[in-house]
């Protein structure tokens, strides 16, 4: 019988225990969202990514060609007010063009028949006013292909404090809106999470010849997220 009855009493113990622990934790009171923002501003320069290829029956002649084009657009950047800081040399090459020398079943080597030359620049354009300008001016000096034109503002940064801010102002927002819906008070954030954001794209463009190439510089986008944890407070209570 005591066997029994200190079984009896170790069992109301650990249930006893088990009780009092699991009435501690209290379930988690938070609002929990995301804010976002999106933003336009007009673009502030302009990089261009644009090159002379030639090719000729010699790869030194194929690069003579292209060296010395390359050296009268440079010279034509300068005279229209590009610094030489604002530009930059992405590739030079030379490769070989082949050519199949027999039949196909004669299983004839393919030959060299030609030499391509290529020398491509990135020029950073600060003005735009003059963009189009000096466009026309680099396809006069000998520039035959164009790799690219990207619009862009010059601090990014202001405008990524700008747009993170305006994210963070739609989450307190958005959880100041369900906690009126809800009945409750919004406490104090939690945890805030930086997801990010993007903007800015390259706009593609032909190559043209004429006295004056249009440009329309449009306006950039840009968009950010944040997330958000608030905690929800307990009412106050008076007696």
């Amino acid at each position: 019988m005591k066997s029994n009855r200190f079984l009896v009493s170790a069992v109301l113990l650990v249930l006893s225990g088990g009780v009092g622990w699991s009435a501690d934790i209290s379930p988690l009171r938070q609002i929990a969202v995301s804010g976002e923002a999106h933003i336009e501003v007009p673009p502030s320069q302009a990089l261009i990514a644009l090159g002379v290829v030639n090719e000729a029956d010699q790869a030194g002649d194929a690069m003579r060609v292209v060296s010395k084009s390359m050296v009268a657009v440079i010279d034509r950047l300068h005279v229209a007010g590009i610094d030489p800081g604002d530009i930059q040399t992405q590739q030079i090459s030379v490769s070989p063009n082949r050519r199949q020398s027999g039949s196909l079943s004669s299983g004839n080597d393919r030959k060299i028949a030609s030499f391509t030359a290529r020398n491509t620049v990135q020029i950073r354009v600060r003005d735009l006013d003059d963009l189009g300008e000096i466009l026309d001016q680099v396809l006069q000096a000998g520039a035959n292909e164009f790799r690219g034109l990207q619009f862009g503002v010059a601090d990014t940064a202001a405008v990524r404090d700008q747009i993170r801010g305006a994210a963070v102002k739609d989450a307190i927002r958005k959880a100041e809106q369900l906690a009126t819906a809800a009945g409750v008070t919004l406490g104090p954030v939690l945890s805030i999470t930086d997801t990010g954001g993007g903007g800015g794209r390259p706009m593609p463009m032909e190559m043209a010849r004429s006295t004056a190439i249009p440009i329309e510089a449009g306006q950039l986008s840009f968009s950010h997220t944040v997330s958000m944890v608030f905690e929800i407070s307990a009412p106050v209570t008076t007696d």
